[in-house]
């Protein structure tokens, strides 16, 4: 897959691709709906995105709310089949093109698309004042075709990000999964951390939250994909998922132990899929209270990730 950030530049194998635009945040199934309209035998299968999130642009001081960072998006999208990802800069010269001017200057003579396709509730343009049937207009007078997808659901609630994010926050991710198509993942480098759980019997592979939607904090069974190296593969495992109240965090984060795994994940980058919500975060009364509660969090998680 190749990651163009130059809206004037498309390689010359990509030129015609058909497009779906959108944030694209979580990669749930409604966004594969309106991917899968974008499929034309012969045509480059392309999508057309921002980074930063609009949202981060207009109101970069609002809590965190991204499902996916951009690594994790691109994983996610070239395993659908993309193959190019416009991942348009968001700044204020961009949000300051009108609707017309984004239809010609990015889409038609920029990234030299023949297709699109949107939601129906996609907006675009400075203020957002242009909308799907505005881009259909604009599209039969500058050369490629529209399609507008309508918004699907999953039972009586329109799949969506905001619906997705509701469903973590509750600490059920196998409801997030049923509208997702996935487990919800996390992905990112293995930081270093504090070497607490090496020391209890139980390392850990520590990974940022920053800029991402906090689910329930808690203790996850979790599938665990290292993303690269020798080592790479799925495993199972157990995460701690928050502020670990026993050592008085004040950033969350993902500590995430591998079961049968003995190898070094320091500065790889791994994809932690969100299976089960095991357990809220508590404080023990000492360190052996709470190793015995780690046997009982591996245990139940072993269950649990036995049944896939």
């Amino acid at each position: 897959m190749r990651i163009v950030r130059d809206p004037q530049y498309t390689p010359k194998a990509l030129t015609g691709a058909s497009a779906a635009i959108g944030n694209f945040d979580g990669v749930h199934l409604g966004h594969q709906h309106v991917l899968d309209l974008a499929r034309r035998g012969g045509t480059p299968l392309g999508v057309v995105t921002f980074e930063p999130h609009p949202r981060e642009f207009f109101a970069p001081t609002a809590p965190p709310f991204r499902l996916m960072n951009a690594e994790a998006r691109a994983h996610r999208l070239e395993k659908l089949g993309v193959e190019m990802l416009a991942e348009l800069p968001f700044d204020a010269s961009l949000a300051a093109l009108s609707p017309e001017a984004f239809a010609r200057e990015v889409l038609a003579e920029g990234l030299k698309l023949s297709h699109v396709v949107v939601g129906a509730d996609f907006c675009f343009g400075k203020g957002r004042a242009g909308k799907a049937e505005d881009l259909r207009e604009f599209g039969a007078a500058m050369g490629f075709d529209v399609t507008i997808a309508e918004l699907l659901t999953g039972g009586v609630t329109p799949v969506s990000s905001t619906a997705i994010r509701t469903a973590l926050a509750a600490g059920d991710p196998a409801a997030a999964a049923r509208m997702l198509g996935h487990w919800h993942r996390i992905e990112g480098p293995v930081l270093h951390g504090e070497k607490r759980g090496r020391a209890l019997g139980y390392p850990t592979a520590n990974m940022s939250m920053e800029g991402l939607h906090l689910p329930k904090p808690g203790v996850y069974a979790v599938l665990v994909d290292i993303l690269e190296g020798p080592e790479a593969g799925t495993y199972r495992g157990v995460a701690n998922l928050g502020f670990r109240p026993m050592f008085e965090r004040t950033a969350p984060n993902l500590e995430t132990h591998l079961f049968d795994y003995s190898g070094d994940l320091y500065g790889q980058h791994l994809s932690v899929g969100l299976v089960a919500h095991l357990r809220d975060e508590a404080k023990f009364d000492g360190i052996e209270a709470l190793i015995a509660q780690m046997h009982e969090d591996s245990a139940a998680a072993r269950h649990i990730l036995a049944t896939l």
